[in-house]
C-alpha cells in the first residue's frame, strides 16, 4: 500500500507526523485567536459604577515605613471621594493602599481591588484586598489594569512599577487611552522625566516630542494626588 501521499484528505484533516502542516493550523489559530481578543477589548461599558484608580508601588517596603502610611493615607482619602482603589493585590504599597480603602468602606465588596499575576515567588493576595483577579501574563494584567482605570498613580517602586508606569505613559502618548491622569509622587519619577528630556529630546535626534513629557503630572504630596484626582473624578461625573 502505498502511503507515500500527501498527509491531508478531502476533510481537510492534517496528520500530526506532517510537521509543517500542524505549525501552520496552530499558527492560524493563534492569530484567529489574538483577532478575537482585539476585537472584544474594543468593548467598553457606557459608564462603571465608580471613578477607579490605579495605585502603582513596590511590594517591598514594609508597614513600619512612612510611605507605607502615606499610601494608606491617601487611598482612603480616594475610597472617601467614592472611588475604588486598584492594586496588584501583592505587599507592600500595594497592600497600604488597599487597606486605605478598605478602611473607608468596608461594606463595599468592589472598593479594595486587586488584580495579581501569578509567580513562583510572589506572596499570595494581601489581607485588605475585597475583590481579587489572578493572571497568568502580565500582558493580560496590564490590559485589566488599562480597562478598569480612570487614572493611575504611581508612587516609589522598582522595576514592575517601572512597566507599568511606562506602559500607562505610552498609551496615553498615542491616545489608546485619553482623559486619565497619570500621577508620579517622589523625586525619583520626576527624575525620570527629567532624564527623558534631557535625553530624548536633543535637537539633533529627537526621540520624543516635547509635549509627551506634559502627559505625567510629578508631584510632592499626597495633598496634590487628592486635588488632581478631585478634578477629574467631577469631570467624569459630569460625562
Amino acid at each position: 500500500m502505498d502511503t507515500s501521499g500527501p498527509l491531508t484528505n478531502t476533510a481537510g484533516y492534517v496528520k500530526l507526523s506532517d510537521e509543517e502542516a500542524t505549525k501552520a493550523v496552530i499558527k492560524n489559530v493563534i492569530g484567529g485567536l489574538w483577532e478575537a481578543v482585539n476585537e472584544l477589548t474594543r468593548l467598553r461599558p457606557e459608564r462603571r459604577q465608580n471613578y477607579s484608580v490605579s495605585i502603582f508601588g513596590s511590594a517591598r517596603i514594609a508597614p513600619d515605613s512612612p510611605y507605607y502610611g502615606q499610601v494608606r493615607d491617601l487611598a482612603r482619602a480616594l475610597a472617601e471621594m467614592n472611588c475604588n482603589i486598584i492594586t496588584g493585590g501583592g505587599p507592600g504599597m500595594m497592600q497600604a493602599a488597599n487597606e486605605g480603602a478598605s478602611q473607608a468602606d468596608a461594606g463595599r465588596l468592589d472598593r479594595s481591588v486587586g488584580i495579581r499575576i501569578e509567580l513562583p515567588f510572589e506572596q499570595d493576595v494581601n489581607p485588605f484586598v475585597q475583590n481579587a483577579f489572578t493572571h497568568k501574563t502580565f500582558f493580560t494584567r496590564l490590559h485589566h489594569f488599562v480597562l478598569t482605570s480612570d487614572a493611575f498613580i504611581v508612587v516609589p517602586g522598582g522595576i514592575g512599577t517601572v512597566l507599568e508606569a511606562m506602559m500607562v505613559w505610552q498609551l496615553l502618548q498615542v491616545r489608546h487611552v485619553t482623559d486619565a491622569p497619570l500621577i508620579f509622587i517622589g523625586d525619583m519619577w520626576s527624575e525620570l522625566v527629567d532624564w527623558g528630556r534631557q535625553h530624548m529630546l536633543d535637537e539633533k535626534s529627537p526621540l520624543a516630542s516635547p509635549e509627551d513629557f506634559n502627559i505625567p503630572s510629578c508631584v510632592d504630596t499626597t495633598q496634590q494626588v487628592i486635588d488632581i484626582i478631585a478634578e477629574s473624578h467631577a469631570k467624569w461625573s459630569q460625562s
